[in-house]
């Protein structure tokens, strides 16, 4: 089993006087859950976990975007700096993908994926896709069903965050950085919206952020 560092239901986070916080934000969060330096430092640590079970072999790292898109950049920025100063390197190619099941706080129950039919060119790879979050772990498996149809030659998971919810399928990725309450999560690139994508800490969104910017 994956291991993670968990953020408790009942974690009451830090305020947000003490981060820098952009001003256009300060009326839609409620308290920082996941400062900054410690989504870079366990991404350092799934880097290294990742070469270690992998390294040998071309990796294909498969960005699953919005969302994922500076999760992807910091971790390959991690392996990068591992295969330039340790005697085990890896080859690394990249690719991307998007996957959108949101409206709003709530989920579609379904999955639009663009870019799949794309995606023939990763026959006989090693792949490892790279995702924000996870939550009923529907999406994933979606995506995981679609990528089994072009017969790659191993596919790992690695998620910044899982959500701890009843409505979860029960999937878990091979890597996961934090698991974390069923809150409404942004920052880091996680977005309500397309809006907090410029934060640079995971928050909880408040009720009064939910309304403002609901589409």
């Amino acid at each position: 089993m994956a291991s993670y560092l968990q953020i408790a239901d009942d974690e009451k986070g830090h305020d947000l006087n003490l981060f820098c916080i952009p001003r256009h934000y300060e009326n839609d969060l409620d308290k920082v859950i996941i400062p900054h330096g410690l989504i870079m430092d366990r991404t350092e640590r799934l880097a290294r976990d990742i070469i270690q079970d992998m390294g040998g072999h071309h990796i294909v790292a498969l960005c699953v975007l919005k969302g994922g898109y500076k999760f992807f950049a910091d971790l390959l920025d991690y392996i990068k700096a591992l295969n330039q100063n340790s005697d085990k390197s890896v080859p690394l190619t990249v690719d991307f993908i998007r996957v959108k099941s949101y409206c709003n706080e709530k989920s579609t129950n379904s999955v639009k994926v663009i870019g799949g039919d794309e995606l023939s060119h990763l026959a006989g790879k090693n792949v490892l896709i790279v995702e924000d979050i996870v939550e009923t772990g529907r999406t994933m498996q979606t995506l995981l069903s679609l990528l089994s149809e072009c017969n790659p030659k191993m596919v790992k998971v690695v998620s910044l965050l899982v959500k701890r919810t009843p409505r979860s399928s029960g999937y878990r990725p091979d890597y996961i950085g934090f698991e974390v309450p069923d809150g409404f999560l942004v920052g880091y690139a996680l977005d309500y919206n397309e809006y907090f994508r410029d934060l640079s800490h995971i928050c909880i969104l408040n009720d009064h952020a939910k309304e403002k910017y609901r589409v």
